[in-house]
């Protein structure tokens, strides 16, 4: 006699979970970086050679300062997969999936806006206008290149070095666009594609970054207590 072939629960396969997409600023990471190299320099240089009160200010100063620079500029982040968005802003983390997600907009800055109408920035992708200006730019002369290529007494192909018409540029990878925008299109993209699916719905979370708040908060009341007292 058999018995009909199936898996207990136990013995299912494990569905592994959808890899995160990670979005950060690198121009903040390496800005972030030099800032606390430089606050600690100068705050250890005061601790250690410091007479007086000054060790106990450089102390509260860099209890309060490198949070703060660790919190703009570090940690950062947009995690992005199949099932949600996940915003690291400096002092919150905010968990959201694609269900509860109306659109994704880009003018000053980049911004997710829930079904709720709440708007959530994304700290992570910045806006720049320069790069958005430089690569308008590069789109005018491809299009003013492409116009010369095809008319004129000289019209035609001409070859490369290495062959192909040079005549008009290569826009096989679509039109220039500033890496932040790309960025925001991959987003469009992921919601567009799993917005309506049953893994992607769900509830917004929100958490406030104590670890950020809680140091930062104590370097400040330590440095207003010895502004007061002294």
């Amino acid at each position: 006699m058999t018995t009909p072939d199936h898996q207990s629960p136990a013995s299912a396969p494990v569905v592994p979970a959808a890899r995160d997409r990670i979005y950060r600023s690198p121009m903040g990471l390496v800005g972030g970086v030099l800032l606390l190299a430089l606050v600690v320099w100068l705050g250890c240089d005061a601790l250690f050679r410091g007479h007086g009160r000054v060790p106990w200010l450089a102390l509260a100063v860099m209890i309060l300062v490198v949070p703060l620079v660790t919190a703009f500029t570090l940690r950062p982040a947009v995690f992005a997969n199949q099932e949600r968005l996940r915003v690291r802003n400096p002092f919150r983390v905010i968990l959201l999936p694609w269900g509860e997600l109306a659109t994704l907009r880009s003018g000053y800055s980049n911004e997710a806006l829930a079904t709720s109408g709440t708007k959530f920035q994304l700290w992570a992708i910045p806006v720049s206008l320069r790069a958005r200006k430089r690569a308008a730019n590069k789109r005018a002369k491809a299009a003013a290149q492409a116009a010369r290529g095809g008319s004129g007494p000289f019209a035609g192909p001409r070859f490369g070095m290495f062959g192909g018409d040079a005549s008009v540029p290569d826009v096989s990878a679509g039109p220039a666009r500033a890496e932040t925008d790309k960025v925001m299109d991959d987003l469009r993209d992921l919601h567009e594609r799993h917005g309506e699916a049953d893994h992607a719905q769900g509830e917004i979370t929100t958490r406030w970054a104590y670890e950020i708040l809680i140091p930062a908060l104590a370097g400040a009341v330590l440095l207003a207590v010895l502004l007061i007292t002294g």
